[in-house]
Formats: C-alpha cells, structure tokens, sequence
C-alpha cells in the first residue's frame, strides 16, 4: 500500500541511495534473483533516526527476498515479473515504478500513469492508500508510447506481504 511503501521508498533514496536512482534499482531490482518478500527497515540505512521513528515506531526488521521459495517440480525459481496482465493474479494491488523526477504510483485496479511523487517530498509526509486523497504534491504522468533511452524501472516489492508496515500510525 502507498502509506507503507511510500515514505520507505522515498527515504531510502534520499539517505540509504544518497540520491541515485540507479544504486537504487540496482539494489531493488537487478541484484535480486526472484522477487521481495517484505521491504525492511534497513532501506533506512543512514536516514535520521527520529525520521526512521517516525516511519517504524521504533521497530526494526530485515528486508527479506524471495530466494527461498520451492517450486513444485524441484527447478530453480524464476525472476517474478509483473505486467498489467499479472499483476491482479499475483496478487499486487499497487505498482511502483521508478522515474529520474520521483516514484509513479499505479493502482492495479485504474489501468494507465499513476500519480508521480517528487523525490524531494518529505517521507513523513502521511498517504493515504486512495491518491485522491493525496496532498497536491503529486502530479499525474501522461502515458506515452514514445521509449526514452531507458524505460522506467519498476521498483520491487510491489504489495505488501509480511506483517511489519513502512509506516506506522
């Protein structure tokens, strides 16, 4: 969900990232074998620790991959990949795709450009899980069918999954 994933996303890469979004999906996306189990506070490496507070209550727990899994036949687990056609069978309600200006934000249920967070919004800035309640700090991307020399990376961890939340209050 937007509230939990959000303000984790948006802190890890203003301190963790120290602002680069390519350390940020190499370490999200490409240096994984499969897929997140769960997001962890230790996407909170280097932020304040009264902003890390603020995001966790105070709890801490590891980020966790899914390299674990055992498939039915015995072979290897594959690289989870998730399109507008998978997304509701895997189970994801929410998407996060990573631009240079800040994070789009699609709700698998509305097809097309979700709203875009800035980079630079405060983390401790509370979302609610509905963008039409969203501050106006987000702006809506227009959906293109021209590519850029690199298309927008989708960010790991897409849904919520173990039972500890980004945000806490």
């Amino acid at each position: 969900m937007p509230s939990n994933h959000l303000p984790l996303l948006l802190a890890a890469y203003q301190y963790k990232f120290g602002r680069d979004v390519e350390a940020m999906c190499r370490h999200l996306i490409d240096d994984i074998a499969v897929g997140w189990d769960e997001l962890g506070t230790d996407l909170l490496d280097d932020a304040p620790p009264t902003l890390v507070a603020v995001l966790t209550g105070g709890e801490h727990w590891p980020s966790r991959t899914l390299d674990h899994l055992i498939t039915p036949d015995g072979s290897p687990p594959v690289r989870m990949t998730v399109t507008d056609t998978t997304a509701s069978d895997l189970g994801m309600p929410w998407g996060y795709i990573l631009h240079p200006q800040g994070i789009e934000v699609i709700s698998m249920a509305h097809t097309g450009a979700g709203p875009l967070v800035a980079w630079d919004t405060d983390p401790s800035t509370p979302f609610s899980d509905h963008p039409a309640h969203w501050p106006a700090i987000t702006t809506r991307r227009t959906p293109t069918t021209s590519r850029t020399a690199r298309p927008p990376r989708p960010a790991a961890g897409a849904a919520p999954t173990g039972p500890h939340t980004a945000a806490r209050r």
